[in-house]
């Protein structure tokens, strides 16, 4: 754990930002290139980056705010919610945001909606791979504690107080790293325009939900359904029937027409 990456005087930079700027950076100019197979010009998809970037922030960081206000706003001065340099941004506040930021730009410039979501789709989970490294630096979003080989102990002022927990950050990275690895690989097979888009919502709802058996930083009172599930997933079974929704309706719809009858 590191927090701090870089000071200068009363300028602190911290890792978590710096790598979610990374992973965002990185994921833009892949889906540039992606893009090309279906004939969007680079500076298009370069053009959409401020509004992912700010939906992305305003939705993560809002989503935050209302999942803990009691425990962490509550009693603090009201700048606190804007510090998202310390951390504390939801990952489906960020997905909600920047698609929504995603459906007002295509309109705005006449796009494709679903073509231009399956040339994104591989791309916010490499982005996600470095934004859950960022967890890890910053200390959150950690596991439970465990005496697996591979347990990793912050230190002893952490919230885990040195204990060995589940590095649930590293889990996530690198299965998001696989899932873009095998979106990247479907893209270039797909059949309809929205399906990359729609196994990923399919993917990353079983993805996450896998990867919360492991988290040991919720509060009891922050868990639903009389305390089985983690906020994040109770979303993912809303994220996994839109994906199948999604994945069923677009593939409708890309069906060839039965010839009519005479």
């Amino acid at each position: 754990m590191r927090d701090v990456a870089l000071q200068f005087g009363p300028l602190t930079i911290h890792w978590y930002g710096v790598l979610v700027v990374t992973g965002f950076i990185l994921g833009l100019w892949t889906a540039s290139r992606r893009g090309l197979r279906d004939n969007f010009a680079p500076e298009k998809i370069m053009d959409l980056g401020p509004w992912l970037l700010g939906g992305a922030i305003v939705g993560s960081r809002l989503l935050y705010v209302i999942s803990y206000w009691q425990d962490d706003f509550a009693r603090q001065p009201i700048w606190e919610i804007f510090m998202i340099q310390k951390g504390g941004l939801v990952f489906y506040g960020g997905l909600i945001g920047a698609s929504l930021c995603l459906i007002v730009y295509v309109r705005l410039k006449k796009m494709p909606l679903w073509k231009l979501a399956d040339v994104l789709a591989p791309s916010v989970a490499l982005a996600h791979v470095f934004g859950r490294l960022g967890c890890l630096m910053h200390g959150c979003c950690f596991g439970y504690p465990t005496a697996v080989a591979w347990a990793i102990h912050f230190p002893k002022d952490h919230a885990t107080h040195g204990v060995g927990v589940h590095p649930t950050q590293i889990y996530e990275s690198l299965l998001n790293l696989a899932l873009y690895a095998a979106l990247a690989w479907g893209y270039r097979r797909k059949k309809f325009d929205g399906q990359i888009f729609a196994i990923y919502l399919l993917a990353y709802a079983c993805l996450r939900s896998f990867v919360e058996l492991f988290r040991g930083d919720y509060l009891p009172a922050s868990r639903m359904l009389d305390q089985h599930l983690t906020p994040a997933q109770f979303v993912s079974v809303f994220l996994l029937i839109g994906g199948a929704v999604l994945y069923w309706r677009r593939s409708r719809a890309a069906a060839p027409k039965p010839p009519c009858a005479k």
